[in-house]
């Protein structure tokens, strides 16, 4: 299993980084997981062809997690691929008929499938061998968490979230737990999470998780990145790893 970071960004433009956006090579069928703005643009820097994706998870519906899967649609099909499965929590065929209204010459050539998930729920995406489970982040709209499992290993990504014992649950003896860090350590915020944050709640779990990759990083995380790698590299198994735009990782 590899996992391609396409953005660990956020909202606020920042060089190196677009918004959010994992792509998950599995069995050489990729699953994307978060579509935010840039994140179309990073799969020809990937090497990674846009049409070959056909199945999106959303964890929620802010716009840096979303912006892109329009014009992954448009792009995929004016290269002739019109169907695509689209996964996220409650709100989402809403949301995603509502916007791609406002389209109608793409609305009538493409064929997109929505389906909403509760918390909870266990399923196997069509053309994929592997297992996915969804919970609820804490966050301030409805946001899952997807864990994957397949038969060559098993991670958690967390959305944008407070650090919360759903998510940590969802993690435990995952290889790798991708967890979103916003803010530097000791900054007063709620809906993301901090270093320090996440190392209390670690901290309850005695290194039941793997390695954990932190992303999602405002710019105010600039200058501070090797102090969250101190703050956390004792409460887990593996190591702390700071993702990066076109970073790879393999499970």
């Amino acid at each position: 299993m590899e996992i391609t970071f396409l953005g660990t960004g956020v909202a606020i433009p920042q060089k190196g980084r677009v918004q959010s956006g994992v792509l998950v090579g599995l069995e050489e069928k990729p699953l994307l997981i978060d579509c935010g703005s840039g994140v179309l643009s990073r799969f020809p820097d990937a090497g990674i062809l846009h049409t070959n994706v056909d199945t999106v998870l959303l964890s929620h519906l802010h716009l840096d997690h979303v912006a892109d899967l329009i014009p992954l649609l448009k792009a995929n099909w004016l290269r002739g691929k019109t169907d695509m499965r689209i996964y996220g929590p409650e709100g989402t065929e809403d949301w995603f008929s509502t916007v791609l209204g406002a389209y109608e010459y793409i609305m009538d050539g493409v064929d997109a499938d929505v389906i909403e998930l509760p918390p909870g729920k266990e399923f196997t995406p069509e053309g994929f061998d592997c297992e996915i489970t969804c919970a609820a982040a804490s966050h301030s709209i409805p946001t899952l968490a997807y864990r994957v499992t397949a038969e060559d290993g098993e991670f958690v990504y967390s959305g944008d979230t407070e650090p919360c014992r759903d998510v940590m649950d969802l993690a435990v003896e995952a290889d790798l737990l991708i967890h979103e860090c916003s803010f530097p350590a000791g900054t007063k915020v709620t809906n993301h999470t901090t270093p320090s944050t996440l190392a209390e709640i670690l901290e309850e779990y005695n290194k039941e998780i793997g390695s954990i990759c932190l992303t999602h990083f405002y710019p105010e995380m600039r200058g501070h990145e090797r102090e969250a790698v101190h703050r956390l590299k004792d409460y887990v198994e593996g190591e702390v790893i700071l993702a990066e735009d076109l970073m790879r990782l393999e499970l």
